[in-house]
């Protein structure tokens, strides 16, 4: 007895929503990328408003949750709920937190050096005040 195939066959999967999501994890990645280019200022910056683009993120997210949990809701507590998000978030949080400790452990290495000693630096012009990014650099840095 298979019953999670039919209980998945039951509910539609709207893949156009995990597209946007994508598509909303994106935008953010290249608006963080292209804010070193714009010199900080949001006025030159490429994609503008791709900060926006969290918030569509979490929306889709949480539409997508309450679309699973739909059927669920009078058959759960709050307590398993929150149970299932923790056991599927948890693991992601604990490699997040061991990958962040050690950039921050090895962050003085010489395999890490400082940034002001890299070619990826932002370079201002004193007479216009647009900024220049050495994208060979960059591209090395990743």
């Amino acid at each position: 007895m298979n019953t999670q195939t039919t209980y998945l066959a039951s509910k539609p999967h709207y893949e156009i929503l995990d597209g946007l999501r994508g598509v909303a994890a994106v935008m953010v990645i290249i608006f963080h990328l292209f804010e070193a280019h714009a010199g900080g200022s949001h006025l030159t910056q490429i994609i503008n408003h791709g900060y926006l683009a969290v918030d569509f993120f979490f929306m889709l997210s949480g539409f997508v949750i309450g679309y699973a949990y739909d059927d669920r809701w009078n058959r759960m507590t709050v307590g398993t709920f929150f149970k299932r998000r923790i056991i599927r978030l948890h693991p992601m949080v604990i490699m997040g937190s061991i990958v962040g400790a050690a950039f921050f452990y090895f962050q003085e290495s010489p395999c890490f050096p400082p940034i002001e000693n890299t070619s990826a630096e932002v370079r201002h012009s004193r007479l216009d005040g647009n900024a220049s990014v050495e994208w060979p650099g960059m591209v090395a840095l990743l």
